[in-house]
């Protein structure tokens, strides 16, 4: 009795190790970071989550506006090219979605519980690639420091709170802001090539 007893106990303390191994890299991370989650830092991820997309809008909305107030023909090219980049990088993201149809971390590690939300295949990270589009096109508009520090910030935020609340795995993640910043530099070359193609003084009909 006592040596059956013994044997289900050490077949019981090994079970975990066991299961645990078999999660890869990008589910472990994900369960470590599910596992110290704290309710006042899952809301503030939560807000940072769930207001991307309007803020990614409202970036080139507000420079698009001031361009127009001011009647300055270089902020309104600046607000259309931040709008352009945002654009291109949903464009590719959701091709890339439904290409790959990967599913939501939640749905495939076993005791992972989602703290926010995700309807769309998982890779890659259509959040952090708006976010990170819109920061990278933001600092080649206005290439300060000032403005690059918050603006990564930011995008860095939104990545890390996809993590965070289970929704997206680091791979997600990664992707996403790749395809973001690589959008807003092709969208910033294809600009730069457009204007200088385009005359300066356009003949008179």
């Amino acid at each position: 009795m006592f040596k059956s007893t013994l044997l289900i106990a050490v077949c019981f303390s090994c079970f975990k190790p066991c299961r645990a191994q078999k999660l890869n890299f990008d589910q472990r991370i994900l369960v470590n970071m599910m596992e110290t989650r704290r309710e006042g830092v899952t809301k503030v991820m939560r807000g940072i989550s769930d207001y991307t997309q309007e803020i990614s809008f409202l970036i080139p909305a507000t420079v698009t506006v001031v361009g127009l107030i001011d009647n300055n023909k270089m902020t309104l090219k600046k607000g259309l090219y931040l709008a352009e980049s945002a654009a291109a990088a949903t464009f590719i993201t959701y091709g890339m979605k439904y290409s790959f149809k990967r599913s939501r971390p939640y749905m495939k590690i076993d005791g992972l519980s989602a703290a926010g939300t995700g309807n769309s295949p998982s890779f890659p990270s259509g959040h952090t690639s708006v976010a990170f589009a819109s920061a990278t096109s933001l600092y080649l508009a206005y290439p300060k420091w000032y403005v690059a520090v918050p603006a990564f910030t930011y995008a860095a935020a939104v990545g890390y709170s996809r993590m965070y609340l289970g929704v997206h795995y680091p791979s997600d993640v990664l992707a996403g802001a790749v395809i973001g910043a690589g959008s807003a530099w092709l969208m910033y070359k294809a600009n730069k090539w457009l204007f200088k193609k385009k005359p300066s003084v356009i003949p008179a009909l």
